[in-house]
């Protein structure tokens, strides 16, 4: 059962209020909720979404049922050599997708024609060392991508473009690229746009910055870097930007969860400063499975965190996060013995469906959600094949 089908009439009861509260996500998306008779009816518009393909060097166009969350292949460009494409964020107007190419030390702008249908839009633009993830703040301003090796020897950092509105070209702000410890990878703003996080897996770290919205200039918040654990790789930010969590697939657990290997560090987020306090009860895992590595929070208000590791055995751990603490407390049933993958998990914008991306499987594994519980259930005919290992996703509506 998805996001917006609950399990009876008084869950829908409950939760309906907060499905309205949250229509500006639903609007966007195509879709309208209506609450009758103790029934909630929703109608959802198909999506379309772009994924890298690192090992072919090209991105491709997935077309998605809006009703079933069934994945089907569309054109994808052509190959490059030497590229490895890695993160991309898409513009708010939707013509422009940037891709970080890791290998080219490029950034590429690909212009978004009818249908998704994308075309390079000119030479692509010189990045930092070791372009790795990409992010548009949210307003739409500034483009951030991560630079694993950083510039001049700096050991990682983070280049911070403005972004034309006519033709997406990027000019580089001042006093980019800012430094960000070693080897930055994952990056994730806070809804509010205030404060960015960045991933140093190579030190299990986590470094924040305040963020400018009048230069894009980044400053680094008071007792950052903090330790997080072994490998930290993956950042997911709750709602409502009161709780940070971050996965660590290599850290080692203490007694009594010594059978498994990697946890899940939350910190609080101090929403003046943007300084992190790890959270009590800090860090969380699961009974069973190993090595999370890619982290997302269901919108809208459902409270539920999903970690997902590489693999087929117990591959999705799912929590709910504890209101006024932040702690996480494991689902029923979970760890969730399902096809997984650790590359990356995204929610579709209206909240229905859970992706992840497959080093094995060569390709996205999806599943639907049950509100009341938050148990995923595999779609049908996943999981999808893209012909090569996806890099990262992103919706384009």
């Amino acid at each position: 059962m998805s996001f917006l089908r609950a399990a009876s009439a008084a869950l829908i009861d409950q939760t309906c209020f907060r499905r309205i509260l949250s229509g500006a996500v639903i609007v966007l998306a195509g879709a309208s909720l209506s609450c009758v008779n103790n029934a909630s009816v929703a109608t959802t518009a198909n999506h379309s979404a772009f994924v890298t393909l690192p090992a072919t060097g090209n991105v491709l166009l997935l077309n998605i049922n809006g009703a079933t969350g069934t994945v089907t292949v569309g054109p994808r460009t052509p190959v490059a050599e030497n590229v490895t494409p890695r993160g991309l964020a898409l513009h708010p107007s939707k013509k422009f997708l940037y891709v970080a190419n890791a290998l080219a030390n490029t950034i590429s702008i690909f212009n978004v024609g009818a249908s998704g249908i994308l075309t390079l839009g000119g030479t692509p633009t010189l990045a930092g060392n070791g372009p790795n993830a990409a992010v548009i703040d949210p307003s739409g301003t500034y483009l951030l991508v991560t630079n694993v090796y950083g510039s001049n020897g700096s050991g990682g950092d983070i280049s911070v473009y403005t972004m034309d509105s006519g033709t997406g070209a990027l000019t580089e702000v001042a006093g980019s690229p800012f430094p960000a410890n070693t080897g930055p990878t994952a990056i994730q703003f806070t809804h509010s746009g205030k404060f960015v996080y960045v991933t140093n897996p190579n030190i299990g770290m986590v470094t924040g910055f305040s963020f400018s919205p009048s230069s894009g200039a980044l400053t680094s918040v008071p007792g950052s870097p903090l330790i997080s654990g072994a490998g930290a790789s993956a950042l997911a930010i709750d709602v409502d930007d009161q709780y940070l969590y971050v996965a660590n697939p290599s850290a080692v657990n203490p007694s009594p969860n010594q059978s498994t290997v990697g946890n899940i560090s939350g910190f609080t987020i101090n929403s003046t400063t943007g300084a992190l306090t790890p959270m009590q009860g800090s860090p969380f895992t699961a009974s069973e499975g190993n090595g999370p590595t890619a982290l997302t929070v269901a919108p809208g208000g459902s409270g539920f965190l999903y970690a997902v590791t590489p693999g087929t055995s117990y591959s999705i751990w799912g929590f709910s996060i504890t209101h006024g603490t932040g702690q996480l407390v494991a689902l029923p049933n979970s760890p969730f013995s399902l096809s997984g993958g650790g590359l990356f998990a995204v929610v579709d914008p209206v909240g229905n469906f859970l992706y992840t991306g497959s080093q094995s499987g060569n390709g996205l594994s999806g599943y639907t959600y049950d509100l009341s519980t938050g148990a995923p259930t595999i779609i049908g005919g996943a999981p999808f094949s893209t012909g090569s290992a996806p890099g990262a996703m992103v919706f384009l509506e």
